[in-house]
């Protein structure tokens, strides 16, 4: 299929072609159907399995080093995703603009690279907080570009037909391996230490490198390269400001993500410090998040994308769960709480993407997901290490009060004003911005 070729100069604003129909209900499976979605699932899977071990090892560390104060977890996850904040729209231009399969060679080598030197430092007894805040910072820096280049690269791999079922499904792979990452992190870390934990991360990103590496160039389906050079990430934003649906959805994922998603921090300090749990027990609270996540993402799959007010509504659910978590009597009371959270915030996040993804032209779709990343991820330097301050003086529980309170609050209020507006039905071939 023949694509048209980036004009040259300025391009007078296009007519909206008619709304397609909202995709109907269909086959949760029907994105494997192609190879390289195949090939990209199992390379993800894989993949953030390692990651997950990593994060388990990760937060494990800086709690040894730092003798158990969350507020260092905070940081070192502000850290983490500050490169986001601060860079997040220019990350989806460059998606945009190259080749989105080099770029994720590219960034999936670095993060490998950097998990291998996560791996020899701590193996070797040097590292320090201060190499675990480098670290983090580092692989922020990859992530800029890693994360809006794959959530368009699915795009990419499938069209737009099935598209909301692949999103789906890849927010279900990644929840199959946030169970399955801390439950081997687990055991490894109790027989071996941290350092192998990082050095098996490491080793995941070949298979990701392999899996990119057989696709079928031919059947991908690449967007046209936008015109002009200097002013990408504007087009995106006024983009965005001129449709107010998307601008409104991507502030309630900035408010849920920034205040509500900070389940690193509070589900080991309800762990640690309010139940006191044996080591064995650290990454429960994570894999059942991630259990209701699957759940959640598998019933994503099988249902056509919301109303966007639906998606508030997903919202409403998940702050009022995740509130209710925080007054959980016992530990076994309080990870039962997680599963029915994790379905409600994965149901939430797949929507709001999926809705984003379909109404936004594919020569924004970078731009757009650099955005989306940045209120999914960016936020999260601005809030943790006061959440984490607030886990450390007021107690864990607190955390999930005013996350849960936070994100019920910002649905209600979005979905009181997408409810003022239009109906209006998704397309992926919007016009572009003059």
């Amino acid at each position: 299929m023949s694509h048209p070729q980036a004009p040259t100069g300025p391009t007078p604003p296009a007519p909206n072609p008619p709304a397609p129909n909202p995709p109907a209900r269909t086959s949760a499976l029907a994105p494997l159907r192609r190879r390289n979605y195949r090939l990209l699932a199992i390379g993800q899977a894989v993949s953030n399995t390692g990651t997950w071990m990593q994060n388990i090892a990760q937060g494990w560390l800086v709690l040894q080093l730092s003798h158990g104060d969350g507020t260092q977890l905070g940081i070192t996850t502000a850290l983490q995703l500050l490169p986001i904040l601060l860079f997040g729209a220019c990350g989806g231009s460059l998606a945009d603009r190259f080749p989105k399969r080099r770029l994720l060679l590219l960034t999936q080598t670095l993060h490998g690279a950097l998990a291998l030197a996560a791996a020899l430092l701590t193996a070797t007894g040097s590292a320090t907080l201060g190499t675990v805040y480098a670290l983090c910072l580092a692989l922020g820096l990859t992530m800029v570009v890693d994360k809006p280049t794959l959530q368009a690269f699915i795009a990419e791999a499938v069209g737009p037909d099935d598209l909301p079922s692949a999103l789906a499904l890849n927010s279900a792979v990644l929840n199959l391996a946030r169970v399955a990452g801390p439950a081997l992190a687990g055991p490894v870390i109790a027989a071996f230490g941290v350092a192998p934990a990082f050095a098996l991360n490491s080793l995941s990103y070949t298979v990701v490198l392999a899996t990119l590496l057989r696709m079928d160039t031919r059947a991908l389906r690449p967007a046209p390269a936008p015109a002009g050079t200097g002013r990408q990430v504007r087009a995106g934003l006024r983009y965005v400001r001129e449709r107010p649906e998307l601008g409104l959805t991507l502030v309630l994922v900035a408010l849920v993500a920034g205040f509500g998603m900070n389940f690193q921090i509070t589900t080991a300090l309800m762990a640690t410090q309010v139940f006191h749990c044996p080591d064995t027990a650290f990454g429960i609270g994570s894999t059942a998040l991630a259990v209701g996540a699957v759940a959640g993402s598998l019933l994503a799959a099988r249902t056509r994308p919301p109303e966007w007010r639906r998606v508030a509504g997903y919202a409403l659910a998940f702050g009022t769960l995740e509130a209710a978590s925080g007054l959980m009597p016992d530990f076994r009371t309080f990870a039962m709480t997680l599963v029915p959270t994790g379905a409600a915030l994965l149901l939430f996040m797949t929507a709001a993407k999926a809705r984003l993804q379909l109404a936004v032209a594919p020569a924004l779709r970078g731009r757009v997901m650099g955005l989306y990343m940045l209120a999914s991820l960016g936020t999260t330097p601005l809030a943790a290490p006061g959440i984490g301050w607030l886990c450390q003086t007021a107690g864990p529980r607190y955390g999930l009060l005013l996350g849960g309170t936070v994100s019920a609050l910002a649905a209600v209020g979005t979905g009181t004003l997408l409810g003022r507006r239009p109906r209006t039905r998704p397309t992926a071939t919007a016009a572009l911005p003059a």
